[in-house]
């Protein structure tokens, strides 16, 4: 027997929800490498733009389209071919993004498991004295079958949160981590200020390189950081969105969702950028890499460095439990839907799956994220912004948008979503084919 759909109880709880999908390892172990590889303010001046491109236009679609449907991706894709007489078809589409969810977040389930290890280090005390030695136990981690323990607890705890619901659960969930998670970066940037040689940092931060400007790699890579960071799959978004009421101003939610993401990765750079600087290291290498070898093994030669580190990882699981969370959601609805579960079976069927998967991709995680963030997402973004903007047509969309609006919302927003972020959604994806990834 079907339960009652969730809904959000409150519009900052809904943001929060957003901000914690959207804010993630993206933010924290690429953006302040993209900074510091592409011009500092040479990189931010493209990549501010993009994040108001893609805010204004599909963050506001995928939340409309989701609120429309008042479902997940499968019957909302579903809703919107049936004006063609093709359901099954859009059924079948929705199933790309769900899919790409799951897979997602399975992925996303290793690194959590690296992250609370890292977290119960951090608490205990590492026994690390030098970059080799955190090297040698991240190698030993990220090997096949290396970090069981850890990574089904991570599980755990996030399909606990999930089973008590949206309201009860992810909504509760994220008006605690998301607060925690920008004042414990807040208390770090704060703290590295104060250290010698933190001025250099910043002075890279918001210097202007013109011939970084001109660069088309520095374009191409804000796009993709901007792209990615905003969440916009065709999935997560969505699913949010048709938990949200009529009453809610869906473009002035995307707006704060796209400021407070920016903001954390800005925080991220503000840290990690002049803390890097205060040893001369230079900031060439995102990923796992810095996260849990180069600045674990900088941050404990720092004064107070073993509270640091606390704060730091404890700050890095609320970003990344965040995102779990919502990435799983997709998922867990639509098994909720399709195969009218109650919430907790579907967790429990959807934890089950991916505690197996999670399990025996270990070894080859970096190359199973790499593929779908190649592939699945925008191509989950496209289809979302097709079905919503080209399938359902100006009428429904414009309708949708200024529901909960005291003001009917700017008629430049549907053109601009139809004709330019589609378009980019098609982009990205080729530019990510044909470069390894931009994201």
């Amino acid at each position: 027997m079907s339960e009652k759909r969730g809904s959000f109880k409150s519009s900052f709880g809904f943001v929060a929800a957003c901000i914690g999908s959207a804010v993630g390892m993206g933010n924290i172990w690429m953006f302040p490498t993209r900074v510091s590889l592409y011009g500092g303010g040479s990189f931010l001046i493209p990549y501010v733009v993009f994040v108001i491109l893609i805010g204004f236009t599909g963050v506001t679609g995928e939340m409309s389209f989701g609120r429309a449907a008042r479902s997940g991706p499968v019957d909302a894709f579903g809703i919107a071919c049936e004006k063609k007489g093709k359901r099954k078809i859009g059924e079948i589409l929705g199933m790309i993004p769900v899919l790409g969810s799951l897979a997602m977040a399975i992925g996303y389930t290793v690194v959590m498991g690296w992250i609370l290890k890292y977290t119960a280090g951090a608490l205990t005390g590492f026994s690390m004295d030098s970059a080799e030695e955190y090297a040698a136990a991240f190698g030993e981690m990220a090997s096949a079958f290396g970090n069981d323990g850890w990574q089904i607890i991570a599980l755990i705890l996030c399909m606990v949160i999930l089973m008590l619901g949206v309201g009860h659960g992810i909504e509760k969930a994220n008006k605690v981590m998301m607060p925690a998670f920008f004042i414990l970066f807040v208390i770090l940037a704060v703290y590295v200020a104060f250290q010698p040689g933190a001025k250099e940092g910043y002075q890279y931060i918001f210097r202007i390189d013109p011939a970084a400007l001109k660069d088309p790699a520095t374009w191409i890579f804000a796009l993709g950081q901007a792209f990615f960071s905003l969440s916009v799959a065709g999935n997560g978004t969505l699913i949010y969105g048709s938990y949200l009421p009529d009453q809610e101003d869906i473009p002035a939610s995307a707006g704060r969702v796209a400021f407070f993401d920016t903001l954390a990765a800005l925080l991220a750079a503000l840290v990690i950028i002049p803390a890097m600087a205060m040893t001369g290291a230079q900031l060439d290498q995102g990923g796992p890499g810095l996260l849990f070898i180069y600045l674990p093994n900088l941050i404990h030669t720092m004064a107070g460095g073993s509270v640091i580190m606390i704060v730091f990882f404890v700050a890095v699981f609320f970003a990344g439990m965040s995102s779990l969370i919502n990435l799983y959601e997709a998922p867990i609805a639509t098994v909720q839907e399709k195969l009218k579960l109650g919430r907790v079976p579907a967790c429990a069927l959807v934890g089950g799956i991916s505690v197996i998967i999670s399990l025996v991709i270990q070894g080859i995680v970096s190359d199973w994220m790499d593929v779908l963030s190649i592939y699945i997402c925008p191509l989950g973004a496209g289809l979302a912004g097709i079905m919503f903007f080209w399938v359902l047509g100006k009428s429904y969309v414009e309708e949708q948008v200024n529901r909960g609006r005291e003001r009917k919302y700017t008629k430049v927003f549907y053109p601009v979503c139809k004709y330019i972020y589609i378009p980019v959604c098609i982009l990205v994806l080729v530019l990510g084919i044909a470069l390894g990834g931009i994201g």
